[in-house]
């Protein structure tokens, strides 16, 4: 089991959660930026990092899809978490009262038809996680700010919690990613069925190399997952996809689609095979 876990953000953030999902035991370690994370896995400073990749209601985490890429690190396991968002604020506030709102910009999106409607006069301002607009709310001891963040970082920071369930759409679910040294043997982390993660960018002036880079899967009845792309960068107009298919690295038919895929694309990068992983909709505590 690994003794220690790096996450982005404040202790009470929600990948402290996810965390505690997979890790019961292990000592964590915040981090400032998912770049520290991650340099962290790549470096063996921790075991084991686990990173939000996607919210079903505000969308991907895109910086996340470009450090999977750049840094030596390995997918192992995945799993979703329902993010149940609270607004909160120092003692004596009220939402009437309120000037500013600070979270995650996923956060403030994924609550923004909330704060429109129910706290409008007060202005949204991003900052680099949750929890740490929770403790910086809650250290200006200034009733006219409020923080969306969760009931965990209300708590740890002595805030009191206005109003509750701020997300516009009830399954409201993060999917997060649990990450391991490249050169680690790692076991994997979680339940269900494998799928495998992988990047590429097309050849250029290909005539239908989209159409056939996912044939090579049609082709051999594997299932597709997810496919998202990114602007390749300095190539205007060209991209860089991720693709998700359900199947192991090791599996014939993956393997077979991979070689036949390499061949049509460029810089083909497997990121991991690694069960589908469990759906936690009341969060760590299980």
């Amino acid at each position: 089991m690994p003794s220690h876990v790096a996450f982005q953000g404040e202790p009470g953030a929600f990948s402290e959660e996810a965390v505690r999902c997979v890790f019961d035991d292990a000592q964590l370690h915040p981090s400032a930026t998912f770049e520290d994370v991650f340099e962290a896995v790549e470096g063996h400073a921790v075991d084991r990092a686990v990173v939000p990749i996607e919210n079903a209601v505000f969308g991907s985490v895109r910086i996340n899809y470009d450090h999977l890429r750049t840094h030596a690190v390995t997918i192992i396991g995945a799993l979703q978490l329902r993010i149940h968002h609270c607004l909160m604020a120092p003692s004596g506030a009220t939402i009437d009262g309120l000037e500013v709102v600070r979270s995650h910009q996923q956060a403030l999106g994924q609550c923004r038809d909330w704060l429109r409607a129910r706290a409008a006069d007060a202005r949204s301002e991003a900052t680099p996680d949750t929890a740490g607009a929770a403790r910086a709310v809650a250290e200006t001891e200034d009733v006219t700010m409020a923080a969306v963040a969760s009931r965990r970082a209300a708590e740890r920071y002595g805030l009191e919690v206005l109003a509750e369930g701020l997300q516009d759409n009830e399954q409201n679910f993060t999917r997060f990613l649990v990450l391991a040294p490249n050169d680690t043997d790692a076991d994997r982390v979680g339940e269900g069925e494998p799928k495998t993660s992988v990047t590429f960018v097309l050849q250029d002036n290909v005539p239908g190399a989209l159409f056939k880079s996912l044939a090579v899967f049609a082709l051999r009845e594997l299932d597709l997952a997810k496919i998202e792309s990114r602007p390749l960068v300095g190539h205007p107009g060209r991209y860089r996809f991720y693709l998700d298919v359900h199947g192991d690295v090791v599996d014939e038919a993956v393997a077979r689609a991979l070689g036949h895929l390499r061949e049509i694309t460029t810089d083909l990068q497997v990121l991991g095979t690694y069960p589908r992983g469990a759906t936690y909709p009341d969060g760590a505590e299980r």
